[in-house]
C-alpha cells in the first residue's frame, strides 16, 4: 500500500508544516489528528462495526461507527466522509455532519507510542445495512443499537465494545443533549 502521510503537529495542535508517515509519527510520538464519527439514525440508535478479527487492536469487538487518521491536507471532516466511504460504503455529505469536540490522547502499546488530537463528529442518517460494502480488513459487520443497549454496555465496564473512553463519553455527551430537545 501507499505510504500514508499526516500533517505533523505541536504539543498544542498547531500546524509545523511538515510531514512525517504513519510509521515515523508512531515510531517517534509526533502528534498528529485523527477522527471519530458516530452515525445516528432517527431512532437514535447508533450504527457500531464489529473490527475484524485480524485487526492488531480490538480484534472481534463492537466500535464507534469509523475513524482514522486524518492524512496530509486534510480536514477532519473530510477525514470523517472519506473514512466512511472506505470502511463502510457510506456517503456522507458535509451538511451531514456536526463537530461535536475535540481532545488529546496518548497511547503506548509495544512499540506504538500514538499521539493524537482526536476530532468527534455525529452524522444523522438513514443507513440500509443491507446495502453496504464493508472493507474486510477492517470491518467484520455492522449492526444499529438501541441508545439503552450502548448506554449499558459503556457503563459496563466496556462490555463486548472497545474501551476507547473518550469517544465513547462524547457519544453519552451527545444522547444527554438530544434526550434535552
Amino acid at each position: 500500500s501507499l505510504e500514508e502521510y499526516f500533517d505533523v503537529l505541536d504539543e498544542k495542535g498547531n500546524f509545523t508544516g511538515k510531514m512525517e508517515t504513519r510509521e515515523k509519527c508512531h515510531q517517534e510520538g509526533i502528534w498528529h489528528k485523527a477522527v471519530v464519527v458516530f452515525i445516528l439514525n432517527g431512532k437514535k440508535q447508533v450504527l457500531l462495526q464489529r473490527r475484524s478479527p485480524n485487526k492488531k487492536l480490538w480484534p472481534n469487538l463492537w466500535d464507534i461507527t469509523a475513524g482514522g487518521h486524518v492524512l496530509a491536507g486534510e480536514f477532519g471532516f473530510q477525514a470523517i466522509i472519506r473514512e466512511c466511504q472506505e470502511e463502510l460504503g457510506i456517503t456522507l455529505d458535509p451538511k451531514e455532519i456536526t463537530f461535536l469536540g475535540a481532545s488529546t490522547s496518548i497511547n503506548e502499546k509495544g512499540a506504538i507510542i500514538n499521539k493524537h488530537f482526536n476530532e468527534y463528529y455525529i452524522a444523522t442518517k438513514e443507513v440500509d445495512t443491507t446495502r453496504l460494502t464493508l472493507q474486510p480488513e477492517e470491518v467484520a459487520e455492522v449492526k444499529w443499537v438501541d441508545q439503552e443497549e450502548i448506554t449499558r454496555k459503556i457503563r459496563n465496564n466496556y462490555d463486548g465494545i472497545t474501551d476507547k473512553q473518550g469517544c465513547w463519553d462524547y457519544l453519552l455527551k451527545y444522547y444527554e443533549w438530544l434526550d434535552k430537545q
